[in-house]
């Protein structure tokens, strides 16, 4: 008996984790508010605290809105040219049967009748591309940007240099 009576008093006692947990729910809690604080505007002032500085209450400074403008104006310098679509047959080797391509072209409200115009030869060579590249291109789902910089680019050849600002790819399915 004098053994186990000093083995129980050589067994340090095991603390208690509650003080841990509640530090760590504590500090969650105060990281959150903090983030919530912050993030809404209570703490550091947000839109409303600039439209009160200037006395305006529209919420804006004068540099937003001015930049609002130029944006607005260069909004109404662009317009959008669709691209009818196109059903690309795939190989024998590729996983998918069918390729769905369609897009639009962004161009200068200036270059949109001309870019219209030029419809035919620009579905000529966007077919000719999509059926010439390799299968597993199209198929890598990292492909479509660097497919997106080539096509821009013959597209770019066929309209004439500065009528066409950029390809948007609407739809990319394989089927």
């Amino acid at each position: 008996m004098p053994e186990d009576e000093a083995l129980e008093e050589g067994e340090p006692k095991k603390k208690s984790k509650l003080p841990l947990v509640i530090g760590l729910v504590l500090a969650l809690a105060g990281a959150g508010g903090g983030f919530f604080a912050t993030y809404s505007g209570l703490l550091l002032g947000g839109p409303d605290s600039a439209a009160s500085a200037d006395g305006h209450g529209s919420g804006q400074t004068k540099d937003q809105k001015a930049a609002g403008e130029a944006n607005a104006a260069e909004l109404a310098k662009i317009a959008f040219v669709p691209v009818d679509a196109l059903v690309i047959s795939l190989g024998p080797a590729s996983r998918s049967k069918h390729l769905r391509f369609s897009s639009q072209l962004e161009v200068e409200r200036s270059h949109q009748e001309e870019v219209a115009k030029l419809m035919p030869r620009i579905l000529d060579v966007l077919n000719g591309y999509l059926r010439a590249i390799e299968v597993h291109e199209i198929e890598d789902p990292a492909a479509l940007v660097r497919l997106r910089a080539q096509m821009l680019r013959r597209i770019q050849i066929v309209t004439g240099e500065g009528r066409v600002r950029d390809l948007l790819v609407t739809e990319f399915v394989l089927n």
